[in-house]
């Protein structure tokens, strides 16, 4: 409407406890963080912590005390997603009671000979008109009319999720809620206004925007940022052996960061102690210089 406030901004980095926080983590903070500094918005922590089989004992504070060192600031308390369960639990009924949702019993097996996309099987539609009794996952209803979008730095992207990806999982069959869903509910309870996080989440980005429409959710901007890789081009991860970034040395790994980040910070920047160092990110953050940018091999 003419003359009515702008939406304040609201971002946030959602870390899962798999593990302490490596580089490639950092990277990913530092440029949500600094997004919502120049936009004059608060940034959430949110630990995503609804896959227990995933998690290690302790990671939720080894990644706390991690941010504190590199002088993080939060809005508010921390937010643990597993007190969204509820939450959770009954947008998977609207979509259930709304015949967007169906239960399925297939295996891995099942879908052996299924095709393939890059982004995994591409479900046949196999349970689509009734499943049989048994130990079930839920998979969410998707058609071929085209979800597009425009991304901040990667440009503008359209997907066919019938048949590119399918039907896609939003409870498991072990009855835990799939990231999908959850990151969806979530992103809507907290008010995101624009998701940074790396580009290897991007293609999780269209079933997100479908999960949206369905649940009549509003659709935040989107912002993908390259990914740290090794040498040998395998993603910067807890699962490729990345190490946690040492806590006693914040300013070099913040600097660090801010080099991989493109942001081109004075060398002598370094050196310098770490509220000096933050304040020239605020004053310098120019999230365009990594625009088409998708992997940064690290270290250089």
């Amino acid at each position: 409407m003419p003359g009515s406030e702008p939406t304040p901004y609201i971002g946030r980095f959602a870390p899962s406890p798999t593990g302490p926080l490596h580089f490639g983590s950092l990277v990913a903070a530092v440029a949500s963080y600094l997004q919502a500094c120049v936009n004059d918005g608060q940034w959430l922590l949110r630990v995503e912590d609804i896959d227990p089989p995933r998690e290690q004992p302790g990671a939720t504070d080894l990644i706390l005390r991690s941010l504190e060192a590199h002088g993080f600031e939060w809005h508010g308390e921390t937010i643990f997603q597993c007190a969204s369960r509820e939450a959770h639990q009954t947008a998977l009924q609207q979509l259930l009671d709304a015949g967007l949702a169906y239960p399925c019993t297939c295996s891995r097996k099942d879908l052996a000979d299924a095709p393939r996309s890059p982004l995994g099987v591409i479900y046949p539609g196999t349970c689509r008109n009734g499943a049989d009794a048994g130990d079930h996952a839920i998979r969410v209803r998707t058609n071929d009319e085209p979800i597009r979008f425009s991304d901040a730095l990667q440009g503008d992207f359209e997907h066919h999720l019938e048949t590119e990806s399918g039907d896609f999982v939003i409870r498991r069959r072990d009855g835990l809620i799939a990231y999908q869903l959850a990151v969806v509910v979530d992103d809507e309870i907290e008010g995101i206004t624009e998701v940074v996080r790396g580009i290897d989440i991007i293609d999780s980005t269209p079933r997100q925007i479908w999960l949206q429409k369905c649940l009549g959710f509003r659709t935040p901007a989107y912002m993908h940022i390259p990914v740290m890789t090794h040498p040998d081009g395998d993603k910067l991860s807890k699962l490729t052996g990345a190490p946690a970034i040492p806590d006693s040395t914040p300013g070099e790994n913040l600097f660090l960061a801010l080099v991989a980040l493109k942001q081109q910070p004075p060398p002598d920047l370094g050196a310098a102690p770490l509220k000096e160092i933050w304040a020239w990110a605020d004053q310098n953050w120019r999230s365009q210089r990594l625009s088409g940018n998708k992997a940064a091999i690290w270290p250089p």
